[in-house]
């Protein structure tokens, strides 16, 4: 059913995208004979989600920063450049890899576009990788919110560009 989120079971090399990591999520939608690739989809989820998202964004990153913890990935290693507040570590047509290393935790998002012309999806995984209590702390208060929000913002993929 095409605009539907659902979750499924990982499935990217974990080893290879993040050594270590303690979580790994992924949700997909069917987007139907929506033309995008990797970067667009992962524009269309991360510069055009719901403001309700963007909302939460900055809540977070007003809770965070007394902590010292990272609120953009800016002036981390992005060879291809930023989308939104994520650096871009990798990228071809069909795979987006993006995420950055802070002092409490590691993340990566893997946008993944398959399927034929006519009948495409998209998978979006999260991985995480913790180094102390903070992180552990942080991906426990988090994770009740990372459904919800990663649902809201891979709705939008389907939806024509703005």
């Amino acid at each position: 059913m095409i605009g539907t989120v659902r979750e499924v079971p990982p499935n990217v090399d974990a080893g290879t995208l993040l050594a270590g990591a303690q979580f790994i999520d992924a949700f997909r939608v069917e987007i139907g004979a929506t033309a995008v690739n990797a970067r667009e989809a992962c524009v269309r989820m991360v510069l055009h989600g719901p403001r309700w998202v963007d909302a939460l964004v900055r809540l977070r990153n007003m809770l965070v920063r007394p902590f010292g913890l990272k609120t953009s990935g800016e002036g981390a290693p992005a060879p291809g450049g930023l989308i939104g507040l994520f650096p871009v570590l990798s990228e071809t047509p069909e795979r987006l890899v993006a995420g950055f290393d802070d002092s409490h935790l590691d993340f990566r998002i893997v946008v993944d576009v398959a399927g034929t012309a006519a009948e495409r999806q998209v998978t979006s995984t999260t991985l995480v990788r913790t180094h102390n209590l903070l992180g552990r702390t942080y991906l426990t208060l988090i994770m009740p919110f990372h459904k919800v929000v990663v649902r809201g913002m891979m709705g939008r993929i389907a939806e024509p560009a703005r």
